[in-house]
C-alpha cells in the first residue's frame, strides 16, 4: 500500500506530507485547495507526464515522492533493472526542473520513467481527472477480466513458449540456409586444414622447449659434462675432495664417537654427490644435436603459428574452432532431416497453442458475460444510467502459426464498452468524456471484481492502492451514500484512496485528510492535515452546511460518521 505521499514546490503546493493507512482514505477540501493536485503527484510517480508548468512560481524545481510498501513482482522489476531493493519498501522520487528537465530515482537510485511505468500496476492504479487511459489499457482489461474469472494464462504461456521457440528455429534455419551454402567450402577447407594437422593440446609449449634444448645442445653438452667432470671426473673433483675427507672423520670417529654421525652425513653427501654426477654424465650423453629434428620442430611451429593466427590463440581453441566447423557441415548434411523434426515440432506446438488458447477464450466468453452483468448493476447503483458490455474477440479463424496475435496470455482482445445514455451506441471505455463518470465505472469494476475474488475458490485481493478523483461528481443523496458504501467495501482488501466533495462519501474514512490553503507572506501555501475524531465532525459538517458550521450540521454529521460504521 501506499505509506507516505510528499510534495514539494508542486503546482500551488509548497510543502505537504501526508501518511496514509490501510482501507479507505478519503480527502476533502475548499475548491482549488489542491487535494486533485496531490492525486496528479502520485499520477506523475506511476509515469505520468511531466511538465515545466508543475513547478511552484519561483522555485528552481518541483519534487514529488512516495513510499510504498513492496510486492514480490515489483523486486522483480526492480531486478530486472539493476535496482537494489531497501527492504520492505520502495521510495520513488521524482523532480521536474524549471527548464522542463528532470530525473527519476528509485530507492535514491537515478531511474528511468520507462522504470516507473513498470512498477505503477504493481503498485497503485490512479483514476484522475487529467489521467489518460493508458494505465487501463486492453491489457490491463484483460487482466481484470481473468482476475474476476479466476482464470489461469499458465497453459497457454507454456504452450507459446514451445511454439515460439520452435518456430524461431525453424525461421533461423530458413532464413540462414542460403548462407550456410556460401559457407560450406570455407567450412570444408578449415575443417580439413585443422584435421590434417592432428593437434595435440599442449604441444607447442613441449616443442618449444625442445627447440630451445635442441638449438642450444653444445652449451648444454658443455655445461653438463663440466658439472660432471668438477663434481666426480677431475682429480680434484668435488668427489676426491669428500672422499678424502670421509677417511679422516672415519679416523675421529675410531677414537671419538661423537664423530660417528658426521661420518654418515659425509658418506650420505658423497652419495648424492654421485648421484648428481651420473645425472649430469646421462644428460649429456643423451642430448640429440640432430639439425634435422630442429629443422623439423621449427616447421611443426611455424605450421601452428599459422594456424593460431587463423583459428584461435591457443592449440585448445583451434581445436574448438575445428569441432565447431565440423557440427556445422553435419548440420548443412544433416539439414533436411532437421528441417523435417522443427516443421513436425511447429506444428505440434501450434496445435498444443491453439487448445490452450481456443480454452481460455472460452472461459473468457463465458467470465465476460457474468462480469458484464454484474457490473451493470453495480455502475447504476451510482447515479449512471449505462447498459455495459465485455467484448472478447480472437484469431481464433486463423490459420497461419505466425499469427501475431498468438501472445503468451492467448490471443483475445478484450475491450470494455459502454453506453451511458440510451439509445446511444456502445463504445470503448476510453471514449467517455467525464473524467468523473469513468471514476464510478473503475469503482463499480473494482467492487464487482474484489467481491467475486473474496468468495471460495477465488483469488485472495491484490495488494494495489487504488486512486479515484473526484468520484461523485453529478451524484448526491442515496447515490451518494452507495459510492461511499462501495468505497468502504472495496476498501475491506485493498487500499482506497479518493477526493470527494460530498459528506455522505466522507463519512465513510477510515483515515480523513483536510486539505486546505492559507496565506503566508503574500504566498499561497497547502497543507494535509488528517483529522481527528472531532475535526473530522467538523469537516462533515462544513461539508453538510458550508462556511457556517451549526450545531445541527454537527449533529448531522457525527449520526452520518456513526451510521457509515
Amino acid at each position: 500500500m501506499l505509506v507516505e505521499l510528499r510534495a514539494e514546490n508542486y503546482a500551488v503546493i509548497d510543502h505537504a506530507i501526508a501518511v496514509f493507512g490501510p482501507g479507505l482514505n478519503l480527502l476533502t477540501g475548499e475548491t482549488g485547495a489542491g487535494k486533485s493536485i496531490l492525486v496528479d503527484a502520485l499520477a506523475l510517480l506511476m509515469g505520468g507526464k511531466a511538465s515545466a508548468e508543475l513547478v511552484r512560481h519561483g522555485a528552481d524545481k518541483a519534487v514529488v515522492a512516495c513510499v510504498f510498501e513492496s510486492t514480490p513482482g515489483a523486486e522483480t522489476i526492480l531486478e530486472e533493472n539493476g535496482l537494489d531493493s531497501e527492504g520492505n519498501e520502495i521510495i520513488l522520487r521524482r523532480e521536474i526542473l524549471a527548464s522542463g528537465k528532470g530525473r527519476v530515482f528509485v530507492n535514491n537510485q537515478p531511474a528511468t520513467v520507462a522504470v516507473l511505468r513498470q512498477l505503477a500496476p504493481e503498485l497503485a492504479l490512479v483514476h484522475a481527472q487529467s489521467e489518460s487511459l493508458s494505465s487501463f489499457d486492453q491489457a490491463q482489461q484483460r487482466i481484470l477480466l481473468d482476475r474476476f474469472g479466476g482464470l489461469s494464462t499458465d497453459a497457454v504461456a507454456e504452450a507459446h513458449a514451445r511454439w515460439k521457440d520452435a518456430s524461431g528455429k525453424l525461421e533461423d534455419l530458413l532464413q540462414g540456409e542460403q548462407a550456410r551454402l556460401r559457407m560450406v567450402d570455407l567450412w570444408s577447407y578449415q575443417s580439413k586444414e585443422i584435421d590434417q594437422a592432428r593437434l595435440q593440446p599442449g604441444e607447442d609449449e613441449a616443442l618449444e622447449t625442445e627447440k630451445r634444448m635442441l638449438a642450444n645442445s653444445e652449451k648444454l653438452y658443455a655445461a653438463a659434462m663440466g658439472g660432471f667432470e668438477q663434481l666426480y671426473e677431475g682429480g680434484a673433483s668435488a668427489e676426491v675432495a669428500l672422499r678424502s675427507a670421509l677417511r679422516n672423520v672415519e679416523e675421529l670417529a675410531r677414537y671419538d664417537g661423537r664423530f660417528i654421525e658426521a661420518t654418515q652425513q659425509v658418506a650420505s653427501a658423497r652419495a648424492t654427490l654421485s648421484d648428481l654426477a651420473a645425472s649430469l654424465r646421462d644428460y649429456a650423453e643423451g642430448i640429440n644435436a640432430s639439425p634435422e629434428r630442429l629443422a623439423e620442430i621449427e616447421d611443426r611451429l611455424a605450421l601452428l603459428d599459422r594456424l593460431k593466427r587463423k583459428y584461435g590463440k591457443t592449440i585448445d581453441e583451434v581445436i574448438a574452432f575445428g569441432l565447431e566447423v565440423a557440427r556445422k557441415l553435419a548440420e548443412v548434411e544433416d539439414r533436411d532431416e532437421i528441417l523435417k523434426k522443427l516443421k513436425v515440432e511447429l506444428e505440434t506446438g501450434a496445435a498444443a497453442y491453439r487448445a490452450a488458447a481456443g480454452a481460455l477464450h472460452s472461459e473468457r466468453k463465458a467470465a465476460a458475460a457474468r462480469l458484464a452483468k454484474l457490473a451493470e448493476a453495480q455502475i447504476n447503483s451510482l447515479a449512471m444510467k449505462v447498459h455495459f458490455e465485455i467484448a472478447v474477440t480472437s484469431s481464433e479463424g486463423q490459420s497461419s502459426p505466425n499469427a501475431a496475435s498468438w501472445t503468451a496470455n492467448g490471443w483475445d482482445n478484450v475491450e470494455y464498452r459502454i453506453s451511458t445514455n440510451p439509445g446511444e451506441p456502445l463504445k470503448p471505455l476510453h471514449e467517455i468524456a467525464s473524467g468523473g463518470e469513468m471514476s464510478r465505472v473503475m469503482l463499480a469494476l473494482k467492487v464487482t471484481v474484489e467481491e467475486s475474488a473474496a468468495k471460495p475458490k477465488k483469488k485472495s485481493p491484490t495488494p494495489r492502492t487504488l486512486v479515484f478523483d473526484e468520484i461523485d461528481i453529478g451524484i448526491g443523496g442515496r447515490a451518494a451514500e452507495a459510492v461511499g458504501q462501495k468505497l468502504k467495501s472495496l476498501s475491506r482488501g485493498q487500499q482506497v484512496l479518493c477526493v470527494t466533495h460530498l459528506p455522505q462519501i466522507a463519512s465513510f474514512a477510515a483515515q480523513h485528510f483536510l486539505i486546505d490553503k492559507r496565506e503566508d507572506h503574500g504566498r499561497t501555501k497547502t497543507q494535509v492535515r488528517l483529522l481527528d475524531e472531532r475535526a473530522r465532525t467538523h469537516e462533515v459538517a462544513r461539508m453538510l452546511s458550508g462556511a457556517t458550521v451549526t450545531e445541527t450540521s454537527l449533529q448531522h454529521a457525527a449520526q452520518m460518521i456513526a451510521a457509515s460504521r
